[in-house]
């Protein structure tokens, strides 16, 4: 019995795997970026017989000298046989990759992808068209097996990811060539593809014809499981997100308890921290310390995470940046109004005219005589003390704040008011002794946090 591909046409399997995952909706031109091999030329010319309009699009990485060029002349050729707008942009590869710590193969995905992004701006394209395969998906999945992935990985590339789709992924590269035969269409070769320096390449010529030695339908299979994951996909996301849900009350808070009554918490947790920036290695790390004791903490290049009795903390690191610096309370304090960091107003009182204390935790009353100034607002730091109202002798900040059982975040994100370096109140907990009302004070500094900000 024939194979599918025996079977039916190229452009009829295309046509319908564009249909099956609605590839081409909206309108606007496509933006197909052709490089000048066979896969590229002939997903051009499908495009252009099924009557899309499309704009040709050509990289030139500069990498192979004379052979750059030749590519570029005969994209630039093909554009114009087929009466389609010609895009083409030259990238210096090799200083980009060096100025940004990337292999060459990154550097130019990197190049590409941004630069097809902004053309597709610029023209109102409704897609950005490559030409990836069935053969490139085996490489892909194979390559990030090597290197270690998760779901995601094992299904390999998307028909459609944003703007960018993948037409031909459902084809070999052996149907495509076949198919550029019988129409009788030229394409060019990249000479670097039979280096095997390139890991894709590696792959490619050595350990896929090994495979196939022994188990001859191994590209076919790797393919197929490929597809059947990105369906599978589809669920694990869905029960990932009410998982999610169980365990995360906040932006900022893992439950540690709640985590680990998941069927699978190592995973879910190693879900959940790749999105803040940390591996899987971190992440195994963060996992195997749920029963240490609190404080100890694990950073990202955008977070950090902290270990707390209950719950880990994800504390952007960019917060913590903004809350290093303290800010000073300048000039007459008598109707000073304070907007950021949050609104907070003064105003002066007399012992001698009637006034009431408001009770409440975003007010403070002070002994104005006893302040020497300036004040300031800021963060805690370590070795931090003060003398909470009604004690006399000295308390840590560390301390007070264990007693209240105070979190990571919680201790990040307390405002101290000081006077020079001593600690007049912990803004809205408890003021310092040392600054009280008390029967000798003749001025009070009455400061309030108004209830928005408080």
């Amino acid at each position: 019995m024939a194979n599918r591909e025996e079977k039916d046409g190229l452009r009829e399997r295309v046509e319908k795997y564009i249909r099956r995952y609605r590839l081409l909706e909206g309108k606007g031109p496509v933006i197909v970026g052709v490089s000048g091999g066979a896969d590229s030329v002939a997903l051009l010319a499908l495009l252009d017989r099924m009557g899309y309009a499309c704009v040709v699009a050509h990289c030139n990485f500069h990498l192979r000298g004379e052979e750059s060029d030749r590519d570029e002349a005969f994209v630039s050729a093909l554009a114009a046989r087929l009466g389609m707008p010609f895009r083409k942009m030259d990238f210096d590869t090799a200083a980009y990759a060096e100025a940004n710590h990337l292999s060459i193969e990154m550097a130019a995905r990197e190049l590409r992808y941004d630069w097809f992004e902004r053309e597709r701006k610029a023209t109102g394209a409704r897609a950005i068209a490559v030409a990836h395969h069935r053969d490139d998906q085996v490489e892909t999945v194979l390559l990030n097996l090597t290197r270690g992935t998760g779901l995601r990985g094992l299904r390999g590339m998307l028909p459609k990811n944003d703007w960018v789709i993948r037409p031909l992924l459902g084809e070999s590269r052996a149907s495509i060539e076949a198919w550029l035969a019988k129409e009788g269409l030229d394409y060019v070769t990249d000479s670097t593809n039979l280096s095997t320096d390139y890991s894709r390449n590696f792959i490619r010529l050595k350990v896929l014809p090994l495979l196939e030695s022994r188990y001859p339908a191994v590209r076919k299979s790797i393919a197929r499981a490929a597809t059947d994951l990105l369906e599978v996909e589809e669920l694990y996301d869905i029960a990932l997100e009410d998982s999610k849900g169980e365990v995360m009350f906040t932006d900022n808070e893992i439950w540690i308890d709640d985590l680990l009554d998941q069927p699978a918490p190592r995973t879910l947790l190693f879900e959940i921290l790749k999105d803040y920036g940390f591996s899987r290695e971190q992440s195994e790390q963060i996992f195997n310390s749920l029963h240490a004791e609190s404080g100890k903490q694990f950073r990202s290049s955008t977070h950090r995470v902290v270990k707390d009795r209950e719950y880990l903390m994800l504390i952007p690191l960019e917060l913590e940046k903004e809350n290093l610096a303290p800010v000073m309370i300048e000039g007459d304090l008598d109707g000073k109004i304070l907007t950021s960091p949050f609104e907070m107003s003064f105003s002066l009182l007399s012992r001698e005219t009637g006034w009431t204390i408001k009770k409440y935790a975003g007010v403070a009353y002070l002994d104005y005589d006893k302040i020497h100034g300036p004040l300031s607002l800021r963060h805690w730091r370590k070795g931090d003390w003060f003398i909470p109202f009604g004690m006399r002798g000295r308390k840590k900040l560390s301390d007070y704040f264990t007693d209240h059982k105070y979190n990571y975040f919680n201790k990040k994100n307390q405002w101290l008011l000081c006077d020079g370096e001593a600690i007049v109140w912990v803004v809205g907990k408890r003021i310092d002794n040392r600054y009280r009302v008390d029967e000798q004070t003749k001025k009070v500094l009455r400061i309030e946090i108004s209830d928005d900000s408080w």
